[in-house]
């Protein structure tokens, strides 16, 4: 019942009134990443949700266009500006995901919608992360986020879709609230895009 009914009715009614809420901050955000990093504000991204459904993931922009002489975007690590990283760091540029749990792409609590193209490369086990709708924030956020390995982030997942009840969204909302403003659980710099799963899959070794 809370699964199919409940938790996406929730999802609505607090997605819908953190937007309004919000929305004096969604408007400062926005002009600033137009005046800091440039336009479009929003950074959007193709990725697979619920039974593998893509879907456009919105975010606001954390990183410049800078390119080289070539005319080829720099590495990320150089791109992503100290201004970047505070939105990383305060998780503010996941705040556009809201809308995107108003149009049943994502919940409020649920895996992390991952790359595309990491799609080939799960066990049927890890596959069973796309039973439920993905996550503003979840298990694996809670419980370590970026410095988990992919095993860690995948078994967590994993306990999520078995045992998703109210008592247990509330837990991740309440634990999730408590990093966000001790800011930890992230990481910066360089360290903040991780290894990709792909690689780690076909035989890269997995970055912490």
């Amino acid at each position: 019942m809370y699964k199919k009914f409940i938790k996406r009715v929730l999802d609505i009614i607090i997605s819908l009134c953190g937007i309004i809420i919000l929305s004096p901050i969604y408007l400062i955000l926005w002009i600033l990443v137009r005046v800091k990093l440039g336009s479009p504000a929003l950074f959007t991204q193709k990725r697979p949700g619920r039974n593998e459904k893509v879907f456009k993931l919105y975010k606001f922009r954390t990183m410049t266009d800078a390119r080289d002489e070539k005319g080829e975007l720099l590495p990320d690590e150089v791109r992503l500006t100290r201004f970047g990283r505070i939105l990383r760091s305060t998780s503010l540029d996941e705040l556009p995901e809201l809308f995107n749990i108003i149009k049943g792409d994502m919940s409020l609590i649920g895996p992390r919608p991952l790359l595309v193209r990491y799609l080939p490369y799960y066990t049927e086990a890890e596959r069973h992360r796309h039973d439920v709708r993905p996550g503003l924030t979840g298990l694996a956020q809670v419980n370590g986020r970026n410095a988990l390995g992919w095993e860690d982030r995948f078994a967590y997942d994993l306990q999520y879709v078995e045992n998703c009840s109210f008592l247990l969204d509330i837990k991740v909302l309440a634990m999730t609230a408590g990093k966000v403003l001790k800011r930890s659980g992230t990481l910066s710099g360089a360290e903040q895009t991780v290894a990709d799963f792909d690689v780690y899959r076909s035989g890269g070794k997995e970055s912490r």
